[in-house]
């Protein structure tokens, strides 16, 4: 329901009354619809709430009181204008403690009932913008608790992919960011969205692998008070809070086939519906979308539908694993302990056998990795220079100590222990995403779980 919303349902079994109200507030601009029956009034409501109700006070079989609980049951935030030719301050304030934002007894001139309905507006706007300020606060603080560092890298590929920012930021096409985990595909959409138009509109994100299949539902398109259990109130999703900004979609290949429908659907048209709603809503929105796995190779297996690819893949980005960008990883690991350093009140730096050691290493978790061994090393590290002896000690000595291990073991025990830790590392550096896991290992979702029980891993 837009801002500019100016719809009216008036109830009153006067005839006479109802026709008045409704000429004298049809004139000023309001949208009336004039019903003389209570439960067909309320049949109306609920297929289409209205920001605000007038409801005569007595009738039948359904009086004011009634239709005050009803409205206030089924959507809180309109409000009731109750009306009455028997107005006592009982009834009134009987009416205001049950949720009725204003009473007046008639007879009263049609300027009153302007005035009165003007102020009701100008309410109802201001709530409006206040929760659609709340929810997109709420939304941006998450994001900003989870914030990247900004881009780094001098290599080739890093500068080729730094101009395609550059040339692309301002468009609205669609962009598809495909790349290992902890290469920075959120960065890449960060970048693209700061040096663009929309840059002072919002960045909203979802990662469309953490949610299941309703919750990621309701959290792209919003929901409807009712629209299920726990649906205390109407909610907006993030296609409506990132209207007139970027909507950036993480791990998109994890969208189960039947959302996908209702993807296509919403960027192709960018338009919706809430869940548990009818009516549509249309969005001014980029669309960015994530995976970490090629998205062609799951259309091609049947789980990603074709026309939702060929419509996110209109620009292609594809970011390199920190092993095929060996010379921005001391780039990358100087800037991180400059941070950390920042953070921590020290004063550390890496000698240059250090820097030599992290770039001889295969990041395998990629920048993220990286980050969080620099800060691993900031912690433990009692020398103002980082040396590489300590590098090793945590990277290259960890995995010489690892091998040694099993070179002491009979074949079959070393391929079980070698089996656990190689299960148990993938299991982590996915998240304890089990349908991850299983595609990284190169096995089927059955045989990650009978490995898993077989290692006391579940």
């Amino acid at each position: 329901m837009s801002l500019g919303d100016k719809r009216i349902l008036i109830i009153d079994d006067n005839e006479t009354m109802l026709m008045g109200m409704s000429e004298s507030l049809n004139r000023q601009g309001y949208r009336v619809t004039a019903c003389t029956d209570a439960e067909e009034a309320m049949e109306k409501f609920k297929a289409a709430p209205f920001p605000l109700v007038i409801s005569d006070l007595r009738m039948a079989p359904l009086d004011g009181m009634a239709v005050l609980n009803v409205v206030k049951q089924w959507r809180p935030q309109s409000e009731v204008l109750m009306i009455s030719a028997y107005g006592n301050v009982e009834k009134a304030v009987e009416a205001m403690k049950l949720g009725a934002v204003d009473f007046m007894t008639k007879p009263f001139s049609n300027e009153e009932l302007r005035l009165r309905v003007d102020r009701i507006f100008e309410r109802i706007d201001k709530n409006r913008q206040l929760h659609h300020l709340e929810d997109e606060n709420r939304y941006l603080t998450e994001e900003l608790a989870s914030r990247y560092p900004e881009m780094i890298g001098r290599s080739p590929v890093m500068q080729k992919i730094h101009d395609m920012i550059r040339r692309v930021a301002s468009e609205d096409s669609a962009v598809l960011i495909e790349g290992e985990s902890g290469t920075g595909k959120e960065l890449v959409a960060r970048a693209l969205h700061q040096s663009g138009k929309r840059a002072d509109k919002p960045f909203i994100r979802v990662n469309c692998g953490a949610l299941n299949d309703n919750l990621l539902e309701s959290e792209l398109f919003g929901h409807e008070k009712g629209a299920f259990t726990g649906a205390i109130r109407q909610r907006k999703g993030r296609f409506e809070l990132a209207d007139g900004g970027t909507l950036f979609l993480d791990e998109i290949s994890e969208v189960s086939q039947r959302l996908q429908v209702k993807l296509l659907r919403a960027v192709q048209q960018k338009e919706f519906e809430r869940v548990g709603g009818e009516k549509t809503l249309k969005v001014n929105i980029r669309i960015v979308t994530a995976s970490n796995r090629k998205l062609l190779k799951a259309v091609q297996a049947g789980e990603f539908r074709e026309d939702l690819y060929y419509r996110l893949n209109i620009i292609p980005i594809s970011l390199p694993p920190l092993r095929e960008r060996v010379e921005d990883i001391p780039l990358l690991a100087t800037f991180f302990l400059q941070k950390l350093n920042r953070q921590m009140k020290k004063n550390l730096r890496f000698s240059e056998e250090a820097l030599k050691s992290l770039s001889r290493y295969s990041w395998p978790g990629n920048i993220r990795e990286l980050e969080n061994m620099v800060e691993r090393l900031v912690v433990i590290s009692s020398e103002t220079l980082i040396s590489a002896a300590t590098i090793e000690a945590y990277l290259g000595g960890e995995q010489a100590r690892g091998m040694a291990v099993l070179d002491r073991l009979p074949l079959d025990e070393a391929l079980e222990l070698y089996e656990k830790r190689r299960v148990k590392e993938a299991l982590e550096h996915c998240g304890y995403n089990r349908s991850k896991t299983a595609r990284m290992l190169g096995i089927k979702t059955g045989a990650l779980y009978y490995k898993l029980e077989k290692h006391g891993l579940l």
